[in-house]
């Protein structure tokens, strides 16, 4: 399959001072199910409802073989965060539902592992990969929407520099219920100095 025109042509891979986020190989699947499987209990109340099958291998590795021919159709960017030595995911952020055109945006999803919660590593890895996406593929803005009782979440999308943008009723199913969302969205520091 051929990349899109609008996507680089290698995958990412980003580096902090404590992070690696990159595409994983889909032989890499055990990392990812570890993660899964180790964060059910705190992903559940933040997440929609999963079958039996989400926590398994088989699954990983046809999902992560979707996110390569995702990435390369340029509909998403999908990072899996890793410590520095590569060998314990620590999370995830997805930017999804890309759309060119006149509205060049995108949806911006993450989740991190309860182990390292508050630790700055959410914060960490989004100012990276939020900077790529701004930078390598020239989006105007990225979405992010969370539920009114994640303050967490809602913490750090302001510090971020998020604006809210409003409040989106019964919007996404989670856990197996329509839920409200906090709508907010941070647009591109390049096209404000711009216009």
């Amino acid at each position: 399959m051929n990349i899109h025109p609008d996507m680089p042509r290698a995958l990412p891979r980003l580096e902090t001072d404590n992070l690696v986020l990159r595409y994983l190989d889909p032989r890499e699947a055990p990392l990812i199910t570890r993660f899964r499987v180790e964060n059910r209990q705190h992903l559940l109340e933040w997440e929609p409802a999963r079958r039996i099958e989400y926590y398994t291998e088989n699954f990983w590795e046809v999902q992560l073989r979707a996110m390569l021919r995702e990435f390369r159709a340029g509909n998403s960017v999908c990072l899996t965060i890793l410590n520095t030595d590569e060998r314990q995911v620590l999370g995830v952020c997805n930017y999804t539902n890309i759309v060119r055109g006149t509205f060049q945006s995108c949806h911006l999803g993450y989740a991190v592992a309860g182990s390292v919660q508050g630790q700055g590593v959410m914060q960490e890895a989004l100012v990276a990969s939020n900077a790529w996406i701004f930078r390598e593929l020239r989006l105007h803005r990225i979405m992010a929407n969370y539920l009114p009782r994640n303050t967490r979440s809602g913490r750090l999308l302001e510090k971020l520099g998020f604006e809210k943008e409003g409040l989106a009723k019964s919007f996404l199913r989670i856990n197996g219920r329509w839920e409200d969302h906090v709508l907010t969205s941070l647009i591109n520091p390049a096209d404000i100095r711009t216009g």
